[in-house]
């Protein structure tokens, strides 16, 4: 009898005692790979990806197509690294008992997934008609270019970013602002980015510095507490930008289950600069940036370490219950009708 007990928990045991973990490189050495491309698992398994520098994803989707997102698939979302970065993030994917089906998966960046930048779980052998590399050259035909990343030893910084607000529409308030530069591409398919502001009590945007591609939208998630999204110039963090958009604050209770949000849609890939208008956080480090130029010396640790400086000033101004901007669709979820000694109140009770 006792025999037969212990030889039923080890059985009940046996899928996660035994569990493998594979491990992926996501963008190894600034390449648009997945290191190794694709793995055999056994149900239950582990794989587990490491994010290198840069701003990928793992997006699950079918074989056929190859960069669309699968509805109800695994997505990791994006997940910024910056150089230097030690230990890099991870995200686990546990294969599910699906018969030893095929699995597919993406990297949801502008153009990384028509460059081939894909990945298998137990994908048929190489002749198949779904193969892995049948896969990878259906996503190159169907949306890029026969182009590969380039080597890790040769990079070709971006240009040198101009401070200028960047240009989209504004469908806020009735307005509309129209954007004088030409055209630009749009992703294949745009994706949604969302930032926590306040998350867990820190004056900190999570994630902070984030890539977004044209098409894409920055989806601001207010938790507890009383913030703003405020957009201001990389010379001056804790300013306001003229013009520029802002949230308004959005006080939270701390039992609140509903959290407000505020949208912007990405019509240019310029970089925006941001910060929360309360008192002091921004002096506290709590700034963002978007399509910041990692490779310039205007990128985002320095923008949020001149935010810090002891001379670095805020200011809120009398209009900052939200505002158009000549940069991005701005579209907060909940309008709320403060007047400035409403205002006042607020912040210092959330404070």
């Amino acid at each position: 009898m006792f025999s037969s007990i212990v030889a039923l928990s080890l059985a009940m045991l046996a899928p996660s005692a035994y569990a493998t973990i594979l491990d992926v490189n996501v963008g190894p050495n600034g390449q648009f790979v997945y290191e190794p491309p694709f793995v055999h698992a056994s149900p239950g398994d582990i794989v587990r990806f490491h994010f290198n520098p840069k701003n990928h994803t793992v997006t699950q989707s079918a074989f056929d197509p190859p960069c669309v997102p699968l509805q109800d698939g695994f997505r990791t979302g994006f997940i910024p690294v910056a150089p230097g970065t030690n230990p890099l993030p991870v995200q686990e994917f546990h294969v599910p008992d699906d018969h030893g089906a095929p699995l597919w998966f993406y990297c949801g960046q502008t153009a990384h997934c028509g460059q081939g930048m894909v990945f298998a779980i137990n994908p048929p052998a190489e002749h198949d008609p779904q193969s892995f590399q049948a896969h990878k050259d259906l996503a190159i035909a169907r949306n890029g270019t026969a182009a590969v990343a380039p080597p890790a030893t040769t990079y070709t910084p971006a240009p040198e970013p101009h401070w200028t607000p960047p240009t989209t529409t504004v469908p806020y308030g009735g307005g509309m602002h129209a954007s004088h530069e030409p055209a630009p591409t749009h992703a294949v398919t745009p994706q949604e980015h969302r930032i926590l502001v306040g998350a867990d009590g820190k004056l900190a945007y999570s994630p902070a510095n984030i890539t977004a591609a044209v098409g894409d939208t920055v989806v601001f998630e207010f938790r507890p507490k009383n913030h703003t999204v405020t957009q201001s110039s990389f010379s001056n963090p804790c300013v306001p930008l003229e013009h520029g958009f802002k949230s308004g604050f959005q006080p939270v209770a701390a039992d609140a289950t509903d959290f407000p949000t505020f949208r912007l849609k990405i019509n240019d890939t310029a970089p925006i600069w941001g910060y929360c208008g309360q008192v002091n956080h921004c002096q506290s480090g709590m700034v963002f940036s978007i399509n910041a130029v990692e490779s310039g010396p205007n990128n985002f640790a320095a923008f949020q370490q001149l935010a810090m400086r002891p001379s670095t000033s805020s200011r809120q101004t009398a209009g900052d219950n939200g505002s158009n901007s000549a940069g991005m669709v701005v579209s907060p979820s909940v309008s709320v009708p403060f007047g400035s000694f409403l205002l006042a109140g607020l912040a210092a009770a959330f404070l």
